[in-house]
């Protein structure tokens, strides 16, 4: 398999269906990154980990529909061009 844009492409499609299938109360909750772990103080800085729950809900919330599509495109080209 050789390294090109389609594979690099195909590489980030995996990346963010593996984040937009991400459970929040099966999985997320047990590692303890679930919705009430995440409350801070008025005019606290968020962590790390609250902007990455906050980046994982606004992938799972935005790239829903738009990832049917695109995996839907990418699965058709896998199929006519091997």
């Amino acid at each position: 398999m050789a390294f090109t844009l389609y594979s690099l492409i195909q590489a980030a499609i995996l990346c963010v269906n593996a984040v937009a299938v991400l459970h929040e109360e099966r999985f997320l909750s047990k590692i303890g990154w679930g919705v009430d772990q995440s409350v801070g103080g008025f005019g606290d800085e968020p962590g790390i980990k609250v902007q990455l729950m906050n980046l994982v809900r606004s992938v799972r919330t935005v790239m829903r529909v738009p990832l049917i599509a695109v995996n839907s495109v990418s699965i058709v080209l896998l199929l006519l061009f091997g």
